[in-house]
């Protein structure tokens, strides 16, 4: 079954996440891969939303956080600062899950402004929301991207949430407690942060994705192994699945 670049990418996020994780969601790509794991390999999955919803079950995808949608399907729904404090800052996220206008060598992420001049950007972005503090706080954190050399750049405009910061040793000088984006995927491939180093190297290739691909899409010198290992393709029941998992026409009029 033929499958489209962002297909592959959405389905290669989903696979990162384990049956049985606690994952704090963000809306849009990052939503579609989780409950697309859930309706898949990873029934377990706890899904969490900063509007305050644990345990939520979507038949479809929702529109937002504030989708009525996720408190009908939620175990529990309990306060923003609850999620926050109880939840994030505790340590209880096995999982943060982010999207990104922007990423960087470091892992750094900007969702606020494209733009040296942060009072007069070339584009205002919609903002942080909670993601500073995902990023911050979740024993790991995986991000979700399309890749493209505006948006894979060697220092973001912005940064909104931090990943690696400067490189080795900025999370823990700066009392973050969680491991940092361990994983980024794009369309393209996915990457891992160098241990040594704390910059992002390619791991794998989509199918049909060319090493040259991948660094003309990146804004900094990527680092590829001598052969990178290949992302198995979508099998017909993923395809199938995130085929049916659409937001309901009643829901979006």
């Amino acid at each position: 079954m033929s499958h489209t670049t962002e297909e592959m990418m959405t389905i290669a996020a989903a696979r990162a996440l384990p049956d049985g994780a606690t994952c704090f969601v963000g809306i849009g790509l990052p939503s579609t891969a989780a409950n697309l794991a859930r309706h898949t390999h990873a029934p377990e999955l706890v899904l969490i939303y900063e509007s305050g919803t644990i345990g939520a079950k979507p038949a479809r995808l929702p529109l937002s956080i504030g989708d009525g949608i996720l408190a009908e399907t939620a175990d529990a729904v309990v306060s923003v600062p609850e999620i926050f404090n109880y939840w994030l800052q505790a340590g209880r996220i096995d999982i943060g899950f982010l999207g990104a206008a922007q990423i960087d060598r470091f892992g750094n992420i900007n969702t606020t402004v494209i733009g040296a001049d942060y009072q007069r950007p070339t584009v205002r972005l919609p903002g942080a929301g909670g993601a500073p503090e995902i990023a911050a706080s979740s024993k790991e954190a995986i991000v979700v991207l399309r890749q493209s050399k505006r948006s894979f750049v060697d220092r973001v405009d912005f940064v909104t949430s931090a990943g690696f910061g400067t490189g080795p040793g900025f999370r823990q000088r700066h009392g973050l407690r969680g491991a940092g984006p361990t994983t980024v995927i794009t369309d393209l491939g996915v990457y891992a942060p160098d241990p040594a180093t704390s910059e992002l190297v390619l791991t794998r290739l989509h199918p049909d994705v060319t090493v040259e691909q991948a660094k003309a899409a990146c804004g900094w010198e990527l680092s590829v192994p001598r052969d990178p290992a290949r992302t198995p393709p979508p099998s017909e029941a993923e395809l199938a699945a995130l085929r049916a998992l659409k937001p309901s026409p009643k829901a979006a009029s």
